[in-house]
């Protein structure tokens, strides 16, 4: 593999805007009179709005980071076993996540012990106390006892959790998996993809061809079955983008010719969002739902567009102090993408409920748009108590 950068400080700016307009929009899903382009196009449509580009843009950040992340490794000496470990352990967190996450939607609090938010706090706890960034100076017996209070408490509410409507009671299953299990599933292909072939950039682009060429054939009737794991290939597809998009930020930096950067990822960007709207009409049109090929082209180019702005404006010219107030987003983004679940659940239970005028059009989106940067700042504070989550 070539020598990385350590880091890209573009990439932690470009997740940490992504989770912010991730919370903004899953918060301003329940604001009524809003833009339609704001929210997500109807699951039929051949359409795409603005919150539809969000989680595509989070899986491809996946894949920017995820080179530099085993080349580090890699460069401080760890195994491959050791790493192969890092890999399975880290998907694993994010596969369990979204199975309990998955689970919340069909929970029943008519035929559980306790009401569903209660239950979503106690499994986000649980996660916490699982997967919390603990201070290497703490005694293991301690850190392994907050650890098995965060799997006792997982496993009590998978005993005690009953999910269904219209009398059909069924425990805990994988009906999908969830935002971060899908990611975790997703991570754990294209990272396996990337220590099995050492980084060589022909097998990663043979591999991000296969996975294309799978989502278009799926889209199109040339496949008509489901391959474990990859489904339609359109998550390990954006992941695998990045990745490439990484390697050939990488190649440019090792031949000195990062001013080909600005014209190459340019032109990639436009070229994968006409690739997009190129290829609607033949694969089922643009649509998140059901992950068709033009979303994924059109959302990778738009990706890939704002890394290269954001390679401009944060590594180049030095403007990282433009993002500080969203700063933790991208350095602590499993916390902050956990802590809505706090938010809203706990209001829940306290029966707070918005007033009109904070829950309608421009003001409900300011109150959305407030909401993300109040959960941003207290991730902040957390962070410097250490209180964040790492897998």
């Amino acid at each position: 593999m070539n020598n990385l950068p350590r880091r890209l400080l573009s990439i932690d700016v470009l997740r940490a805007i992504t989770m912010l307009l991730m919370i903004f929009v899953n918060d301003a899903s329940g604001v009524k009179h809003i833009p339609a382009w704001i929210d997500h196009a109807d699951g039929e449509a051949d359409a795409m709005g603005f919150a539809d580009t969000i989680f595509p843009a989070f899986l491809f950040i996946v894949g920017l980071s995820l080179p530099f992340a085993i080349k580090n490794r890699i460069t401080k000496g760890e195994s491959f076993s050791s790493i192969l470990i890092y890999i399975l352990t880290r998907s694993a967190a994010l596969i369990i996540m979204g199975f309990f996450h998955v689970n919340l939607e069909s929970y029943s609090s008519a035929d559980t012990l306790i009401p569903k938010a209660v239950w979503a706090i106690i499994i986000t706890t649980g996660f916490f106390f699982i997967w919390l960034d603990y201070p290497e100076t703490m005694a293991k017996a301690k850190r392994y006892t907050f650890m098995g209070i965060g799997i006792a408490l997982l496993i009590a509410m998978a005993i005690i959790y009953k999910g269904g409507e219209d009398g059909e009671i069924h425990g805990m299953r994988p009906s999908w998996w969830g935002i971060l299990g899908i990611i975790g599933w997703a991570y754990l292909v294209c990272a396996l993809v990337y220590l099995l072939v050492k980084g060589k950039r022909n097998y990663l682009l043979g591999f991000l061809i296969l996975f294309v060429a799978i989502n278009i054939g799926a889209h199109t009737d040339i496949i008509d079955f489901k391959i474990p794991v990859l489904g339609d290939a359109s998550a390990v597809s954006l992941i695998m983008g990045g990745v490439m998009i990484s390697e050939l930020y990488a190649l440019l930096v090792s031949k000195n010719k990062t001013r080909l950067l600005w014209a190459i990822f340019g032109g990639t960007g436009v070229l994968l969002i006409a690739l997009g709207l190129l290829i609607r009409p033949y694969a089922e049109g643009i649509s998140k739902i059901h992950s068709t090929p033009a979303w994924i082209f059109i959302c990778s180019g738009i990706t890939i567009l704002a890394f290269e702005l954001l390679i401009f404006l944060v590594d180049v010219k030095g403007k990282k102090n433009w993002f500080k107030a969203i700063w933790p987003a991208g350095t602590s983004t499993l916390t902050c993408y956990l802590l809505p679940y706090y938010q809203f659940f706990i209001l829940t239970l306290l029966g707070v409920r918005y007033p009109k005028i904070l829950n309608n059009g421009f003001t409900g989106l300011a109150r959305s748009m407030a909401t993300a940067f109040i959960l941003i700042a207290i991730v902040g504070l957390m962070e410097k108590k250490r209180i964040r989550l790492k897998i």
